[in-house]
């Protein structure tokens, strides 16, 4: 076989020893553990954040939990689990700005795809959300953008109004964000994960 013929390599070896093909993602190869370590040290604004630290991934998914929650406080737990893992796939792929996945084009919204139902079904979810329940996460998500981009971004609120909408007064919680260490919200995620699946 040439030196050419050799296919890039598609896989990624995590922590925990496994090795994640990006291209075929088997549910076999996840664990929570990866999951949460990769998020907390993927940095949410490209990192251009206020505070000692960058806000992670793992840190707003925690928080857009917490959010779809008060928003859906009948919500089946299962669901919860879904908000949490919302930017799941970002533990492998980056959390990439709007721009960027605009420029990247369809081929990032496939990878994305195959991931979260690999995810998913780990996890005992189904492999695609249901439009409803992703219509409510999406909604604790750009309510998490809004907070984020106005109170540690550097966005005015018309801004943050235009990008992300102009948020229900009543919906926003009083809440000042402040990013925290990597493995301080690491440990917080994977909390919230033992509390949603009962460990």
């Amino acid at each position: 076989m040439s030196k050419n013929s050799i296919p890039p390599r598609a896989w990624q070896r995590m922590l925990s020893g496994r090795r994640l093909d990006l291209l075929d993602p088997s549910p076999l190869d996840i664990e929570i553990e990866d999951i949460a370590h990769g998020l907390a040290f993927q940095a949410r604004w490209n990192g251009q954040t206020i505070g000692d630290y960058p806000y992670s991934v793992a840190e707003h998914s925690v928080f857009v939990e917490e959010l779809f929650t008060t928003l859906n406080p009948r919500i089946d737990p299962k669901w919860r689990l879904a908000a949490l893992l919302h930017d799941a796939p970002e533990y492998v792929i980056g959390d990439m700005i709007s721009p960027v996945k605009a420029a990247v084009g369809p081929g990032y919204e496939a990878l994305d795809e195959r991931l979260v139902a690999a995810i998913h079904v780990r996890f005992g979810l189904p492999a695609k959300t249901p439009d409803l329940i992703k219509k409510q996460i999406k909604r604790a998500d750009k309510l998490s953008a809004w907070l984020e981009a106005v109170q540690i971004a550097g966005f005015s609120k018309s801004e943050a109004d235009k990008l992300f909408g102009k948020p229900v007064i009543s919906d926003l919680p009083k809440r000042t964000l402040r990013p925290h260490a990597p493995m301080e919200v690491k440990g917080r995620f994977l909390e919230r994960f033992t509390d949603l699946t009962d460990g």
